[in-house]
């Protein structure tokens, strides 16, 4: 269990949505929060709403595809708190369609924010982290990372790139012997965050919408959760966890009832616009 006494705590993608909330958050627990994000301007308001609140907080403008980059950003937070006690990876974009139908830049980008950028956070969270013998790594996943999603596939081959990475990582620490570090990851189904603010209207990206919609804030406290007590894999709701990982174990049937389920994920989609609708 990681808390504020093993140092500062790094939130990338802090500028907005869930990395605000999660942000926001640890700042009232009494961790000295470095919010990130690429947008430095909206990193550095988080920050000062955490400052204003009696908290402590720093920011810095940080692109997670660069390992760089990430790696100041580790050495400053525990030069600052005096040790890193943890990580959270949240930066990620979405671009829906047929796998076909994005540009190499789209798909690039996607593989290289959601999957690239975890594993560059990651490992520089855990250059410092190793030789303190403490810390704590929370990498936002996503029920895509664990089935297949039509209209979504190259996101969910960058979800399914962190699971894989990220418990495999944590496999590598217990084999190393470490057993004061954790590795988590939290799986949400469909959240509202900037991410689907326009994708409400947007076909390929029905089965964003096929679940409960979560808001950034129930996401937030679920990773508080994790923080207090580190698990592997969390998903939410624990039910579609189960749904997606039975279907992740007949792949020949979700492809049968992919049709099904992306004209079910519609009429959600539909109804949800009509109710946002003024």
């Amino acid at each position: 269990m990681s808390s504020p006494r093993d140092g500062g705590a790094v939130v990338t993608g802090a500028g907005s949505g869930l990395g605000r909330e999660i942000a926001l958050r640890l700042g009232r627990l009494g961790w000295h929060v470095h919010a990130t994000d690429m947008d430095e301007a909206l990193a550095g308001s988080v920050a000062a709403e955490i400052r204003d609140a009696g908290g402590s907080a720093s920011s810095s403008a940080v692109d997670v595809r660069d390992p760089d980059a990430c790696r100041t950003a580790a050495r400053a937070t525990a030069a600052q708190s005096g040790a890193l006690g943890l990580w959270v990876n949240n930066a990620g974009v979405l671009t829906t369609g047929p796998v076909w139908s994005h540009s190499d830049q789209q798909r690039r980008l996607m593989m290289e924010v959601n999957a690239l950028g975890t594993m560059h956070g990651t490992i520089a969270a855990l250059e410092v982290m190793r030789p303190a013998h403490r810390g704590h790594v929370v990498n936002i996943a996503s029920l895509a990372g664990l089935v297949s999603v039509p209209g979504e596939g190259v996101y969910a081959a960058s979800k399914h790139a962190v699971m894989g990475f990220s418990t495999s990582a944590l496999c590598d620490l217990r084999v190393e012997g470490e057993r004061a570090i954790d590795i988590s990851c939290v799986c949400p189904d469909g959240m509202w965050t900037p991410m689907l603010f326009d994708k409400v209207h947007d076909p390929d990206a029905a089965m964003s919408f096929s679940g409960r919609l979560f808001q950034p804030e129930e996401i937030a406290e679920l990773v508080l959760r994790v923080v207090a007590k580190p698990r592997p894999v969390t998903t939410a709701p624990v039910w579609r966890g189960v749904q997606v990982r039975l279907f992740d174990l007949v792949p020949g049937l979700a492809v049968r009832v992919a049709p099904y389920v992306v004209r079910l994920a519609h009429r959600q989609q539909a109804a949800m616009a009509r109710k946002m609708a003024p």
